[in-house]
């Protein structure tokens, strides 16, 4: 049985891949920087209705919270977009979906290097298939691709950031940071857009662009931020690798691209990626110090010890958290961001 917060990513990497597809149809109607717009508004207007059932809206509490979600904002949801969009419109969607691995290599290495994200022999084995697999595909792609790339690549390294930012936002539900996220990037990219070009797209194009950020944007990262905040951001990111199989097949069957025997393969080793992070834990003694914060969580994991009958299994609330020594395997999530020797 998969369990929930590794479900909730694999979700979240469905939505997100059949953004790619859909962003290269929409290319032909809107610039870059227009379509970047109308998909973060898409994706703040697709998490109204969980605002709606009492999600706060609130910033976040602490200074820290607050320079994490702008930076956020500027880098995941301004700068990477618009990277990755012109990088689709020089390459295949197909291509591109696959190129998106790159997220999770770059998200690894920032997470070993800044973040304390720990990562085992078999977590850097699959980094390292993963950035084989990029490599594999850039190889076949031409001057053109090679451009391509290194916009998608770029994107990936804005994502990575705002993977390992976001997940550190404590105290405020994911789908009000993805609202001021998609609010504030979708205002500023959608008024650059119509400023330096004709915004001639049909009423038609506007609702389909709204839509796919909605569904593959907005929805996709609230389920992702709740996948990070439990399985820690390198994880959550291996799981949400997943999401450029989507996306090829989707080119294969919307947009009738061919797929090649070097995209496979690079399918394949994505797979393969996946697995072996997701068998990469580590346990030990640790100690945890008292906070209070707000995620969704369950009280079958041993540290979620307060008791309401009232609320369901699953759930999203402030709690707090006495101070608390243990061992368990375990992952980077909010309650483990703790150093280990050697400074890891």
């Amino acid at each position: 049985m998969i369990p929930g917060p590794l479900a909730i990513a694999l979700l979240a990497a469905a939505l997100f891949g059949a953004a790619t597809p859909a962003s290269k149809w929409l290319l032909g109607v809107l610039t870059p920087l227009q379509l970047a717009g109308l998909l973060y508004l898409g994706a703040a207007l697709g998490v109204v209705p969980a605002l709606l059932r009492g999600r706060s809206l609130a910033l976040p509490r602490e200074r820290s919270g607050r320079r994490l979600l702008l930076g956020s904002i500027a880098l995941g949801g301004m700068l990477g977009p618009v990277l990755l969009l012109l990088g689709l419109s020089l390459a295949s969607a197909a291509s591109v979906a696959l190129w998106l691995n790159l997220e999770l290599a770059a998200t690894a290495l920032l997470g070993a290097l800044l973040f304390h994200d720990r990562l085992g022999a078999l977590g850097w084995l699959g980094a390292a298939v993963a950035i084989g697999a990029g490599a594999l595909l850039s190889s076949g792609e031409g001057a053109a691709g090679l451009a391509a790339g290194a916009l998608v690549a770029a994107a990936c390294l804005c994502w990575a950031f705002d993977n390992h930012w976001t997940a550190l936002i404590d105290g405020v539900p994911a789908a009000a940071t993805t609202f001021w996220k998609g609010t504030a990037a979708g205002l500023v990219n959608l008024a650059l857009g119509a400023t330096l070009a004709p915004f001639e797209a049909s009423a038609l194009s506007v609702g389909a662009a709204l839509a796919t950020g909605a569904l593959c944007y907005g929805a996709s990262i609230v389920l992702y931020v709740n996948a990070a905040q439990a399985l820690g951001a390198t994880r959550a990111q291996v799981a949400f690798a997943s999401a450029p199989l989507f996306g090829v097949g989707l080119a294969a069957l919307w947009l009738d691209e061919p797929l090649s025997l070097l995209q496979l393969v690079a399918a394949a080793a994505l797979v393969l990626s996946v697995a072996l992070v997701l068998r990469d834990r580590h346990g030990h003694v640790h100690a945890h110090e008292a906070i209070g914060h707000v995620h969704w969580h369950r009280h079958d994991d041993g540290h979620h010890l307060h008791a309401h009958p009232d609320l369901p299994p699953a759930h999203t609330h402030w709690h707090t958290h006495e101070a608390l020594s243990h061992a368990h395997a375990h992952w980077p999530d909010l309650h483990h961001r703790h150093r280990h020797k050697g400074g890891t």
